[in-house]
């Protein structure tokens, strides 16, 4: 999203969470907003009362925001839904979750309510059966850039529906786990929802992909403890 507003917009600032240690070595790492920032030379703050610009797009920051400081300037939320259903932390994972077959980006003003401010824009597209999170979250990028480019200049909201709220809880462990007495197609939709950046679990292994196949649930990418990702198929064979 940074790098394609700066193409083109005046950034000012990107206010994103502090490095953390990461990897193997939990070395200290610049988050990927930090790193294409430095790179085109936007100046980067990790504290939000420094934030000094009359429009801040926020885009999955995941900290709460103060309502002293959204009274400073517009602040303008980025969300991977069609709101008001799926407000909340993890809106691309439970609409995959759900087997939603369309869902969107809703540009909306932030207030103190969760996801729950007016909106500017939004638009909905098709969700197809092997699209996973990645590609939602991707094609989700580009809709919202599209949509920012016409709000930007000139903002104006529309109060959210009353009907159809839903929230989209934080993934936890439970949510990760497969439960084979479940349908297949729901846990096909499960791993679509957790891949490629989180991943559901069946035992000890990691699933990447999977599909119905004979009205059974056939794990298609897995990854073993300790190791890397793999067909199944090759996975069976070396147990052997």
């Amino acid at each position: 999203m940074l790098e394609r507003l700066a193409k083109k917009h005046d950034v000012a600032q990107l206010l994103t969470r502090a490095d953390k240690p990461r990897g193997r070595g939990r070395k200290l790492a610049a988050t990927p907003a930090t790193e294409v920032a430095d790179r085109l030379g936007i100046p980067v703050t990790h504290e939000r009362n420094e934030v000094d610009a009359d429009v801040v797009v926020v885009c999955a920051y995941g900290l709460l925001i103060p309502e002293s400081l959204l009274t400073r300037a517009l602040w303008l939320n980025v969300h991977p839904s069609l709101l008001p259903r799926w407000r909340g932390a993890a809106p691309v994972e439970r609409a995959l979750m759900e087997g939603d077959t369309r869902t969107g980006v809703t540009i909306h003003k932030t207030t103190k309510e969760l996801d729950a401010g007016p909106i500017a824009a939004q638009e909905a597209f098709d969700v197809r059966p092997e699209d996973d999170a990645g590609v939602v979250y991707a094609r989700a990028a580009a809709v919202a850039a599209r949509l920012l480019d016409d709000v930007l200049p000139d903002p104006a909201f529309t109060p959210q529906p009353e009907d159809g709220v839903t929230y989209a809880e934080k993934i936890t462990a439970a949510d990760r786990e497969l439960d084979p007495a479940r349908p297949a197609q729901e846990l096909v939709d499960r791993v679509r929802a957790l891949s490629p950046h989180i991943g559901a679990r069946l035992g000890d292994l990691i699933v990447w992909k999977a599909r119905v196949q004979g009205g059974a649930f056939v794990p298609v990418e897995v990854q073993p403890p300790g190791g890397r990702r793999m067909a199944y198929d090759a996975y069976l064979r070396g147990r052997r």
